[in-house]
C-alpha cells in the first residue's frame, strides 16, 4: 500500500476531520482518547478515522510512519506503551511481532469471508489486496489476456511491465502467486519453468518499482503490467483506458491487519476501533469510497471493483513464504540471470 511520509508525526491533524490531538489525559481506559499508529495511505486515514470519531465521539491522536519505523517505536515503548492501536501493515508483519500485541478477536470477525478471519487471536484482517494484471485497452488490440499463461504470447515480448521481486513487495507477491497458480506450490518444476518462460518474454525490461509498473501501463508505455489491485482499481475509477484482469489460474489476496498494542493505555477504546473497522459502515466505505477490497461478506462494492464471485482466489502459504523468502528470491535471481 502507498505510505505517507516516513517522518513520524506526533499529531497529524487533517482539516475538518481529526480534532483534539494530544489532550494530555491520563485516566487510561476511561479517557475519550485513542492513539493510533498507522502506515496507511492518506486516503484511508482521511476516510476511516473521521468516521470512527463521529460514530464513537472518541478523539484520535494519529502518528503516521512506515511500518518498519512504527515497529521500532513500539519495541522501544514496550514497557510503557504510548499507542493503543496499530492500523495497517501486512498480516505477515504482525505474526513476526506477536509480543507487541494484545489478544483480541472482534465480535464482527464472524462476518468476514472464510479464510480471511482473525486466526492469530491478535491480528485483525480488515482489507485485502491481490495480484492482478493491468491491461491497456488502447494497446491490447486482438491479443487475449485473461490468464498468466497468456503472458507467454510472443506478441507480448517486451510489452509486459514487471518489477524486481528482490526489491518490490508487489512483484514478490506476483512471483509467489505465479508459482502457486502455475505449479501448485513454490518449489515445483512447472512453476519455475513458467517463471523462466515469462522472464524471456519480458525481454530484459524491468521497472524501477511497483509504482512504475501500473503507471507505465496507464500511460500507454506497456500493454500489460504485473501489479496489484489497489492502484489498478483507482485507474479504472478515474476513467483511465485500462482493465483489471484477475488471472483465471487464481489470484492470491493478502490481508492488511490491525492490532491492539500490548497493555494499551486506552484498551476499551482500542477494542471499539477494531470493532469499527469491521463494521458494515466502515467496510462499505472501503468498498465504495476507496479502492481497497473489504473483507466483510455483506460488503457493498463500487462499480469499479469486481465482486469476489467473479474471479478465482487461491490461498498462499504465508508461513512457508515468510520463512523461505530469501530462498525464493535467490532462485528467481538465478533464473533471471541465466536468460
Amino acid at each position: 500500500m502507498k505510505k505517507l511520509s516516513s517522518l513520524l508525526l506526533a499529531c497529524t491533524l487533517f482539516v475538518g476531520a481529526l480534532s483534539g490531538c494530544g489532550n494530555g489525559d491520563s485516566d487510561g481506559a476511561s479517557s475519550n482518547k485513542l492513539v493510533v499508529y498507522s502506515p496507511n495511505s492518506e486516503e484511508i486515514i482521511k476516510t476511516i478515522i473521521p468516521m470512527f470519531e463521529k460514530e464513537t465521539g472518541i478523539t484520535v491522536e494519529l502518528v503516521t510512519a512506515g511500518t518498519g519505523e512504527i515497529i521500532k517505536r513500539l519495541q522501544s515503548e514496550k514497557k510503557n506503551p504510548y499507542a493503543d492501536v496499530m492500523f495497517g501493515g501486512s498480516m505477515a508483519g504482525y505474526l513476526e511481532h506477536e509480543d507487541l500485541y494484545e489478544p483480541y478477536v472482534s465480535p464482527n470477525d464472524e462476518f468476514l469471508i472464510e479464510g480471511h478471519r482473525n486466526k492469530s487471536g491478535f491480528a485483525t484482517p480488515y482489507i485485502s489486496d491481490g495480484s492482478v494484471l493491468l491491461v491497456n485497452k488502447n494497446l491490447i488490440g486482438d491479443i487475449k489476456i485473461d490468464s498468466y499463461a497468456d503472458l507467454l504470447n510472443p506478441a507480448l515480448k517486451g510489452k509486459i511491465a514487471s518489477a524486481d521481486p528482490a526489491s518490490s513487495s508487489s512483484a514478490f507477491a506476483q512471483l509467489t502467486n505465479m508459482l502457486k497458480a502455475m505449479g501448485g506450490d513454490y518449489e515445483s518444476e512447472a512453476g519455475w519453468n513458467y517463471v523462466s518462460d515469462l522472464i524471456k518474454n519480458l525481454d530484459g525490461k524491468v521497472a524501477s518499482g511497483s509504482g512504475a509498473v501500473h503507471k507505465s501501463v496507464a500511460d500507454g508505455e506497456y500493454v500489460v503490467g504485473l501489479t496489484y489491485e489497489d492502484p489498478s482499481s483507482t485507474y479504472v475509477r478515474n476513467g483511465a483506458p485500462v482493465e483489471v484482469v484477475y488471472p483465471k489460474e487464481g489470484a492470491v489476496f493478502l490481508d492488511a491487519a490491525s492490532g491492539i498494542i500490548k497493555d494499551a493505555p486506552h484498551m476499551d477504546n482500542a477494542k471499539k476501533f477494531i470493532d469499527f473497522i469491521l463494521s458494515q459502515e466502515a467496510q462499505d466505505a472501503f468498498g465504495t469510497q476507496l479502492t481497497n477490497r473489504p473483507l466483510r461478506q455483506d460488503t457493498k462494492l463500487g462499480d469499479y471493483m469486481t465482486p469476489y464471485d467473479q474471479f478465482k482466489m487461491i490461498d498462499e502459504d504465508t508461513s512457508y513464504v515468510s520463512k523461505n523468502k530469501a530462498k525464493i528470491i535467490e532462485k528467481y535471481t538465478e533464473v533471471y540471470t541465466s536468460k
